[in-house]
C-alpha cells in the first residue's frame, strides 16, 4: 500500500519545519562491540521446515484455501451479498478441530477494536471517530459440508465471532497430511465510502466507483511458526493469507464495467460486440487500445441491454481476490510481453475526470512497463491480467489488480501506479506475513521501485539521490521508530518511515554500498524463487541473504532493522608518525553511536594529490577506537569521512579534519 512515497519529499517537509542542533563538545561512544557483533545472533538453529540458509526445509508445508464466490452488488444500497464456499486442505502435521477465519469488514463499526483506536479529534487514515460508520458483516448462515454415501450434507455451525474474527468448530476432526473440508458462509455487508483506505466508493457524475475488497470472509493462516495467526485487524496492518484458487462469479447492474483479480472467462456474455473485437485486439498489441472510450461512458448501446450481467473469473495459486465496478469506467488496454515468452493483458479503467495524457490515459503504459521490468529483474509476472483502477483509494494492491487515486497525475500516477503493482512480488509472491512485518512488503517494494524509476523511459520520474547524512537525521530523529514493529504498533505518522522508507534505504545500502549490486541482485532473486507463494519469516530474508553474499549481517540486520541505532563515525585525530609527515599519518576514528558501518575515507594533501582508504565493517569488532595508516609523503591538508555522504551517519559535523582548524 502506498503512503510518504517520496523519500525527498518527506524529508523536506520534516528539514522544514524541525532544526537539527548538534551539541559540539566531544561525547562519550555509546557503542557496544559485543552488543553489535554478538555470534549468537541467530538464537535458533535450521529446521526440517525452515533450513539453516534461508531456503524452505524438506519438511516445509502450508495449507491451502480454494474459493469459490457467488456475489452481487446493488448500486442502490451500496450493498454485496455474497456466498463464499471454502474448500481447506490441511497440510499441516496436526489435526485441527476448529478453522479461523477474518471478517475485515467488521473493522467498519465503532464496536471495533480498531475503532476504539482511532484518534479523537481528527480524522485518521483508517477511519473517523467522529463520524462512524454502521459497517460489519451479516454472516446469515455458516455450513460445514461433506460427502456422505455419496451425497452432499450440510450442517449447520454456530460461529463464534470475536471483532474480525470468526471461529468455527468442525463437527468433525480435520486430519493432518491433507484432509480437506468444505464451509460455506452466506453474508452480506455495506461497502464504506472509506474504508481504510483499501476499499472505498468514489463518487462521480457518471456513475459511482466502486473499489472492492475485504469483502468476503478469509481463512486465517495456520503455519509452523505460530499456529493459528489471528491478530485482529486494526487498520494499519495489512493481509497474512492462505495461497489457493477462485473462482468468483460477480453479478451488477448491466450498465457497469466490472474488473478484477484474475481472468475474465466469459468476455462475450459481458461486452458489445465492438468492446469485445477491441478486447481482443488490446492482447496483440504493444501500443494502448481504447476498449471503451471518454465518449461511450455516457451512452447506453455501448453496454448490453440487460438489466443484470454476471462477470466471471479465475485466478490460480493467489492469496487473495479483489474487484471493481462502475458505469463511469474509461476502458484500455495493451499487452504485457513476459520473458518466457508468454503473454498477459494490462488494462485501466478510469472515470472522465481522471483522463489525459499527463493523468490515467498513460496509466496502461505505465503498468505494462511496470510488470515488464520487475519481470525481466526479479521473478516472472505470475497472473493473466494486470488492472489499474482509479478510486478514492490512494493505492493499494491485491493479485491482479491494484487501486490508486483518481486524481494521479504525471509522476505521481507513475509512482502510485509502480509501487501498487511492485507489491505483486512483496506479498503476493512472497508471502510474509504483513500484519506483523509490514516493513518485508512495504520496504521491499520501495527498495525495487526506487530501481525501477531510473529504468522507467531513461529515467523519466528518476529521482536525484539526496544526502544519506540529511535523511539520518530524518530517520533516527527523536521522534523515529525502529522498523521491526507491527504497523499497529507504530504512531500513524511514523508508518511511512519506518515501513517504508527506512527499510527501503537499509536494502540500498546493503546493495550498492557492502555487498554489492551483482552479489546482492543474484541473493534476492533466490530468496523469491524459493518463497514464491510461500511464507518467510524475517529470519528466513536475513538467512537466505547472508547464504547468497555470503556475509555475516548480523550487524547489520541488527543496527538497521531490529533496532533504531543511530550511526556517527568521528575523526578523533590525525597525527605523523614519528612527527614527520614523510612518514605517513595515522588518523584516529571513533564510532561514537550504537550502530556501525564499513568507512571510507579521503584525504588530500597540501600539493593537492587526493587518494581514498576504504576500511571494512570488521575494523569495529574490537571497539569503538580504530587507528589507520594513510600512506602520505607530505602533510595533509583535509580528511573526510564518507565523503560521498552514502551511509546515514547521523552527525556530520565530526566527519572531517581540516589542517586549517588545528
Amino acid at each position: 500500500m502506498l503512503k510518504y512515497f517520496s523519500a525527498l519529499i518527506l524529508i523536506s517537509l520534516f528539514l522544514s519545519t524541525n532544526s537539527f542542533a548538534q551539541d559540539q563538545e566531544k561525547q562519550a561512544s555509546k557503542y557496544d562491540a559485543n552488543e553489535l557483533f554478538n555470534p549468537l545472533f541467530y538464537k535458533q538453529y535450521g529446521n526440517t521446515f525452515r533450513s539453516g540458509n534461508g531456503e524452505p526445509g524438506k519438511a516445509y508445508w502450508q495449507n491451502k484455501a480454494d474459493y469459490k464466490i457467488i456475489a452481487e452488488l446493488n448500486d442502490q444500497n451500496n450493498q454485496i451479498t455474497g456466498s463464499v464456499t471454502l474448500t481447506y486442505s490441511n497440510n499441516s502435521p496436526h489435526n485441527l478441530n476448529f478453522l479461523w477465519f477474518q471478517l475485515d469488514q467488521n473493522l467498519f463499526n465503532p464496536n471495533s477494536r480498531g475503532f476504539a483506536k482511532l484518534p479523537v479529534n481528527g480524522r485518521s487514515r483508517y477511519g473517523n471517530a467522529a463520524n462512524p460508520f454502521m459497517g460489519g458483516y451479516e454472516i446469515k448462515s455458516v455450513k460445514v459440508i461433506s460427502v456422505v454415501s455419496g451425497k452432499s450434507v450440510e450442517t449447520s455451525v454456530d460461529p463464534e465471532i470475536t471483532d474480525t474474527r470468526m471461529r468455527i468448530d468442525l463437527p468433525k476432526l480435520l486430519k493432518a497430511g491433507g484432509d480437506k473440508v468444505v464451509v460455506k458462509v452466506d453474508y452480506s455487508y455495506t461497502v464504506p465510502e472509506y474504508g481504510a483506505d483499501r476499499t472505498g466508493i468514489l463518487k462521480n457524475a457518471d456513475g459511482n466507483i466502486y473499489a472492492i475488497a475485504q469483502w468476503y470472509p478469509r481463512v486465517c493462516v495456520f503455519d509452523d511458526i505460530q499456529g493459528w495467526n489471528t491478530l485482529p485487524y486494526l487498520g494499519a496492518s495489512e493481509f497474512y493469507l492462505e495461497y489457493g484458487n477462485f473462482d468468483v462469479s460477480i453479478t451488477a447492474p448491466a450498465s457497469h464495467v466490472v474488473v478484477a483479480s484474475g481472468d475474465l472467462l466469459n468476455p462475450a456474455d459481458v461486452m458489445t460486440a465492438e468492446q469485445l473485437k477491441r478486447y481482443q485486439k488490446a492482447h496483440q498489441s504493444d501500443e494502448t487500445v481504447l476498449i471503451r472510450s471518454k465518449e461511450e461512458v455516457k451512452d447506453p448501446a455501448t453496454r448490453p441491454s440487460k438489466e443484470k450481467l454476471t462477470w466471471k473469473y479465475s485466478i490460480t495459486n493467489s492469496r487473495d481476490f479483489a474487484w471493481a465496478s462502475s458505469t463511469s469506467f474509461i476502458w484500455d488496454a495493451a499487452r504485457i510481453n513476459l520473458p518466457s515468452g508468454k503473454k498477459a493483458l494490462a488494462q485501466s479503467v478510469y472515470p472522465s475526470s481522471s483522463d489525459g495524457k499527463n493523468a490515467w490515459g498513460r496509466s496502461t503504459e505505465y503498468t505494462k512497463a511496470s510488470i515488464e521490468n520487475y519481470s525481466k529483474r526479479w521473478f516472472e509476472y505470475p497472473y493473466p491480467i494486470a488492472t489499474n483502477v482509479a478510486s478514492n483509494v490512494g493505492g493499494m494492491e491485491y493479485p491482479g489488480i491494484v487501486f490508486c487515486g483518481s486524481t494521479a497525475k504525471t509522476g505521481g500516477l507513475w509512482g502510485v501506479t509502480d509501487h501498487e503493482f511492485g507489491h505483486t512480488w512483496f506479498p503476493m509472491i512472497v508471502g510474509s506475513n504483513e500484519r506483523k512485518y509490514g516493513w518485508m512488503d512495504e520496504g521491499f517494494n520501495t527498495f525495487i521501485n526506487d530501481i525501477a524509476a531510473k529504468d522507467f523511459n531513461n529515467g523519466e520520474y528518476a529521482q536525484k539521490e539526496g544526502s544519506a547524512h540529511n535523511m539520518a537525521k530524518f530517520m533516527y530523529g527523536d521522534r523515529s521508530e525502529a522498523i521491526m514493529k507491527t504497523p499497529d504498533a507504530l504512531k500513524e505518522n511514523n508508518i511511512g518511515l519506518s515501513l517504508y522508507m527506512k527499510p527501503g534505504f537499509a536494502l540500498t545500502l546493503l546493495r550498492e554500498q557492502i555487498v554489492g549490486p551483482k552479489r546482492f541482485d543474484a541473493a534476492f532473486k533466490k530468496y523469491i524463487r524459493d518463497w514464491s507463494f510461500k511464507h518467510p519469516s524475517p529470519w528466513d530474508f536475513f538467512r537466505s541473504m547472508e547464504n547468497g553474499v555470503g556475509e555475516d549481517l548480523g550487524w547489520f540486520w541488527k543496527g538497521m532493522i531490529l533496532e533504531n541505532w543511530r550511526l556517527d563515525q568521528a575523526i578523533t585525530k590525525l597525527e605523523y608518525q614519528g612527527n614527520n609527515a614523510k612518514n605517513g599519518a595515522i588518523l584516529t576514528i571513533e564510532n561514537l553511536e550504537k550502530a556501525a558501518m564499513p568507512v571510507v575515507i579521503e584525504y588530500e594533501t597540501v600539493s593537492g594529490n587526493k587518494g581514498r582508504v576504504k576500511l571494512p565493517v570488521e575494523i569495529w569488532q574490537n571497539g569503538p577506537l580504530f587507528k589507520t595508516r594513510i600512506a602520505v609523503n607530505e602533510e595533509i591538508l583535509k580528511v573526510t569521512i564518507d565523503p560521498d555522504k552514502v551511509f546515514p551517519d547521523f552527525n556530520s559535523e565530526n566527519n572531517v579534519w581540516s589542517s586549517q582548524k588545528q
